[in-house]
């Protein structure tokens, strides 16, 4: 420190510029000194304002092993850390130089040869530390083929090797980058090196470029079919009942891996093998595991082994839903809370198929998932209501059942007040209309009347998503259908006639939402105690612009309003069959959900 200090005030640093030049025969010595001096954070600058970066790139043209070395070494510290430094370096064309040299010298295999291309190689990885600009720079002269090719070559040395994963963990985060690793044997290359390490660092370094390599679907399939789930499941035997620090943190991130590259479909589908596979066998075993991070990892695979309808029949037939259930059992006073959020999210997702929800219901899906209603979590609180709607989806007498337990809608009505957590707001109130539109009970209407949720319903109208506008307005037509009285004055506070003829004179509204939006107009109006408001405020207007949208289900809406309100269309075609639907209220409780066939 000291020595460089007076170096810099000498003013010797500009002296040296002089001296890097091929013909001398101190310039070895003199590129040595510079990069002992830029060690120092403080003296790279000093070594760029002296302006040595331009005579160190044009060393790198010269045929001299050691000045070639040196020169690395001194531009690589230059570069650590320093803004200036890199950009120097880019601007003398430094990167693309050094690249040549590893493309020429990649399959050299002598001991002078391998310490250069170590050097340069940590010279590359200094320049473009955490500098997207400088890494995409670097991947698109095509350094990435040639890193794999020298690890290849050189994985007996143990110098070189070290410095191609640090370059790999460090241009791996790119999304460019990905795509030109996955036209490599990268995937071979990694696995054959971790099969051959003990040390925990060796394999953690490892870790860190398969984990963001493994985001990429190609290379995820590339890692499965070169036996990386092998290892990993070999290091969960191994450390699963350690109590060692460095054990503990293989077996999660062997275990996380292993859930990042079932999220790619080839490689999940590869792994499950109809369910017959060993390494999805092994899986399961991990769920009734004592381990938190087992469990997790687990019900984290199961979740997504689940991402198609055959899979998730086949699994709900062998018995898995138990085995989710048993893990929730153990998780509700005081659990974990991701073990929690990852066995619901598998129970969501097995629970799509039509064929599953009945057999789930009939398991006792519905009440090990309520064990949880009290959790103050948001992200528990999201899978809960998400599978409780896939559940009772279509199955009308789960529907009434939950849509008249006081505590669950009561919850419900509290959610979908809960703004800092959209996700949960929004499922709340999708729940709050299934429960209604797949029992179709009075009783659930009640319930819901009675615990304040009829606003929300009315809100969830003008939501930004369609299918949510959709679904609030069917429920909506089914509680004018059924159950108007109980709910009149809810509707009348919440503007449910005002929103509808904003949604009707909204230009941009979808035709299925105008159509809903007319089918719940013609419900209030055929009422009798909505039947002047809901008429009023230019919905003839309105009902005239309908005219022009060319979907079958408006047209034939528009043509029983005008009849209803004593003119018509010219061409337009009496509906008898729309008119008898708002004449009995129960029939309208099926018809709404028959018509409505965007949702």
């Amino acid at each position: 420190m000291e020595t460089s200090e007076k170096i810099q005030k000498s003013g010797v640093l500009q002296v040296f510029a002089s001296l890097l030049t091929p013909q001398s025969s101190c310039t070895a010595k003199v590129a040595n000194i510079i990069a002992e001096v830029a060690r120092n954070e403080f003296m790279r600058n000093p070594c760029v304002d002296a302006g040595l970066i331009p005579p160190l790139v044009q060393l790198l043209n010269c045929k001299d092993q050691e000045v070639l070395l040196q020169t690395g070494r001194a531009l690589g510290n230059i570069c650590y850390d320093s803004h200036e430094g890199r950009n120097a370096v880019d601007h003398a064309g430094g990167a693309h130089i050094v690249v040549d040299h590893l493309r020429s010298l990649c399959s050299k295999t002598d001991p002078a040869s391998e310490k250069l291309l170590t050097v340069f190689c940590g010279m590359l990885m200094n320049y473009s530390n955490e500098n997207d600009t400088l890494q995409s720079q670097l991947i698109n002269m095509g350094v990435i083929p040639t890193l794999v090719k020298l690890l290849g070559i050189h994985c007996q040395n143990a110098a070189l090797t070290e410095m191609c994963l640090v370059a790999f963990g460090n241009l791996a985060e790119l999304e460019s980058s990905k795509e030109q690793f996955a036209y490599t044997n990268i995937a071979e290359e990694l696995v054959k090196l971790f099969k051959k390490q003990i040390e925990h660092d060796k394999k953690e370094m490892i870790f860190e470029v398969l984990a963001p390599l493994a985001e990429n679907d190609v290379i995820k399939l590339q890692l499965v079919e070169a036996g990386l789930v092998e290892c990993l499941l070999e290091i969960v035997q191994k450390t699963v009942d350690s109590d060692k620090e460095d054990d503990i943190a293989e077996l999660k991130t062997a275990s996380d891996l292993m859930v990042l590259l079932l999220l790619g479909d080839e490689s999940m589908q590869k792994l499950f093998e109809g369910g017959k596979g060993s390494v999805f066998q092994r899986v399961l075993s991990w769920i009734p595991s004592n381990s938190h991070q087992l469990q997790l990892a687990g019900a984290l695979a199961i979740a997504n082994f689940a991402r198609n309808d055959g899979n998730c029949i086949h699994m709900v037939d062998n018995g898995i839903v138990q085995k989710l259930m048993d893990l929730l059992d153990r998780h509700v006073e005081d659990g974990n809370v991701t073990v929690q959020h990852a066995a619901l999210s598998a129970l969501r997702n097995l629970a799509i198929p039509v064929v599953n929800k009945a057999k789930m219901l009939s398991a006792g899906v519905a009440e090990a998932v309520l064990k949880f209603l009290r959790s103050e979590m948001p992200p528990v609180q999201f899978k809960l209501l998400g599978t409780l709607r896939m559940l009772i989806d279509a199955q009308a007498e789960a529907a009434e059942q939950l849509g008249k337990n006081v505590k669950l809608v009561e919850r419900l009505v509290e959610w979908c007040e809960a703004k800092d957590h959209a996700g949960v707001m929004g499922e709340s109130n999708r729940l709050l209309s299934a429960l209604i539109r797949h029992s179709k009970s009075k009783d659930v209407i009640r319930t819901i009347v009675q615990s304040g949720g009829i606003k929300h319903l009315v809100t969830m109208a003008t939501s930004e998503h369609v299918i949510m506008q959709n679904e609030a307005l069917v429920a909506l037509a089914l509680i004018a259908a059924l159950e108007l009285v109980t709910a009149e004055k809810d509707l009348e506070n919440a503007q449910l006639v005002q929103i509808l003829h904003r949604l009707l004179s909204d230009d941009r509204s979808a035709p299925e939402i105008k159509y809903n939006s007319m089918v719940l107009i013609c419900a209030l109006i055929g009422s009798g105690e909505y039947s002047g408001e809901a008429a009023s405020q230019d919905l003839c207007m309105q009902y005239s612009s309908l005219l022009q949208l060319n979907t079958e289900h408006v047209q034939t809406h528009c043509d029983w309003f005008s009849v209803h309100n004593g003119y018509r269309h010219k061409g337009s075609v009496y509906c008898d069959s729309l008119v008898s639907i708002y004449s009995v209220r129960d029939e309208a409780a099926n018809s709404v959900l028959d018509i409505n066939c965007k949702t």
